[in-house]
């Protein structure tokens, strides 16, 4: 009989078109399947209490689809490489098989477990799982990396199209033996004090949520798409993004479902889909190739930008109480259900870097914090774009108006009413204003600025002039 495979869980968590298990079960003997939990390995950036809720969830519901395949997963504390050279040990396994990670800190932990392996003359062999194109693949024509999204989505599109998701094995042969396995629960990944009602009530972790959710997008907003998605009083966007992160469903799996979709009457709207998977994509290249930019600006000069540090502002931003109700209502929508609309992250990020000249990095890691999709590489690259610090950029001298944006995409203010119940019986007229509606509108509605709800932390107009004259500064 072939000798044991270990197969190494990361940001991988499901069963189909997994390149490392498919190889693990090809190899035909047993299959140990694990997971290691070292949050200390991950930097700078461990997993933050979202992520933590989230995991926690969707490695139980991995456990129960091995489990319905013969197979269990084993779960240890690390070091990783000595609870890999532990197993290895206990299984005789001679092979360790998993599928890549981009970040900073897994690169180098996991180059240097692959160099550690081979010299003991154990097979080790990793897999693209996550990315529909390695970062090394798509270059420049001077052969170097891309800092333009249109430019890479181009040099992507003229590659040869992701192979086609495998279904994965029906069945995974067991060991004789298995190895001792840690508790889920002696990880500590859920809260001591149970704060995450709100993302149990939005969320179904796990493989089978992440395909309900892919499936009921295709089949609901996709041909909405191109417009519904900058709009946060409906339900326009896939919301994928924790799956994709975690590896609930991979990214091939949702292009060539959106390519289903393609040869449709939904054409464009799933071309535009694809887009944003490329969008992710970029994200992924800039970080692979720019490590440094999760803690530094990719552009240099703005490593000497005059923030500001204010610990009143910063929390003011981060429980959803600046005063301004499209920024606030993305916040307390953040804090409730681990998840923001992106038209509204990108107002909020906006309003919290140039409106109050916080740091980006501060945005970055309460978002990192809180967000059950915080993935390293988009976080970094939808800060730094806001900024105007990062690879294709948003110009230094857009900033978003925080007003005129919710009337735009929250005409008839339903996500504001959703999110802030005290302003819900204002008009249409003065949701998205409050500080500036007649007395009397605002006493017929029960609202009392200052109190029931924040008078604005800074005047928009004023703060913009403000951020443009320091960004102009910079710039020379």
């Amino acid at each position: 009989m072939a000798d044991a495979s270990l197969l190494w869980f990361r940001h991988d968590l499901r069963l189909a078109d997994n390149p490392a298990l498919l190889a693990a079960a090809r190899r035909g003997g047993p299959v140990v399947p694990v997971f290691i939990w070292a949050p200390e390995e991950e930097g700078r950036w461990p997993p933050g209490a979202a992520s933590r809720w989230w995991l926690h969830q969707s490695l139980a519901r991995l456990d129960a689809a091995l489990r319905a395949i013969g197979s269990r997963l084993v779960l240890r504390r690390g070091p990783t490489a000595a609870a890999l050279r532990g197993l290895l040990r206990e299984t005789g396994a001679r092979a360790v098989l998993w599928n890549r990670r981009y970040e900073p800190a897994a690169v180098s932990r996991d180059r240097g477990i692959k160099e550690e392996l081979k010299e003991s003359g154990v097979d080790a062999e990793s897999f693209n799982g996550t990315l529909l194109f390695e970062p090394w693949e798509v270059k420049t024509r001077q052969g170097g990396p891309f800092r333009v999204f249109s430019g890479f989505w181009k040099a992507c599109l003229e590659l040869p199209e992701p192979p086609a998701p495998d279904p994965g094995p029906p069945r995974l042969a067991a060991p004789r033996k298995w190895p001792a396995s840690a508790a889920l629960a002696e990880f500590g990944l859920e809260p001591d004090v149970d704060w995450a009602a709100g993302l149990r009530e939005a969320w179904r972790p796990g493989e089978v949520g992440a395909r309900e959710r892919l499936d009921r997008f295709l089949a609901e907003a996709l041909a909405a798409y191109p417009t519904g998605r900058d709009r946060p009083d409906r339900p326009g966007t896939s919301r994928l993004s924790p799956h994709l992160h975690f590896g609930e469903v991979s990214a091939r799996q949702a292009w060539h479902a959106a390519r289903a979709a393609r040869e449709g009457q939904a054409r464009d709207a799933a071309a535009a889909f694809v887009r944003e998977l490329g969008r992710r994509e970029f994200a992924y290249h800039l970080l692979f190739h720019f490590p440094e930019t999760p803690e530094q600006p990719l552009r240099k000069s703005f490593a000497a930008f005059p923030w500001k540090q204010d610990v009143s502002r910063l929390a003011a931003w981060q429980r959803g109480r600046t005063g301004y109700p499209f920024v606030d209502a993305g916040m307390r929508e953040l804090w409730r259900t681990g998840w923001m609309h992106n038209r509204v992250r990108m107002v909020a990020a906006s309003f919290l870097v140039k409106d109050l000249l916080i740091p980006w990095q501060d945005g970055a890691a309460w978002f990192w914090d809180t967000l059950v999709d915080a993935d390293l590489a988009n976080n970094t690259l939808g800060w730094q774009w806001t900024t105007g610090c990062g690879a294709d950029a948003v110009p230094y001298f857009r900033v978003f108006n925080p007003l005129t944006q919710g009337e735009r995409f929250d005409p008839a203010c339903d996500y504001v009413r959703r999110w802030l119940p005290e302003l819900a019986r204002l008009p249409d007229d003065w949701v998205h204003r409050p500080a500036e509606a007649p007395p009397g509108v605002l006493a017929d509605a029960g609202v009392e600025v200052g109190r029931s709800y924040p008078e604005p932390v800074v005047d928009h107009r004023a703060a913009a002039k403000r951020a443009l004259r320091a960004f102009q500064r910079n710039q020379r």
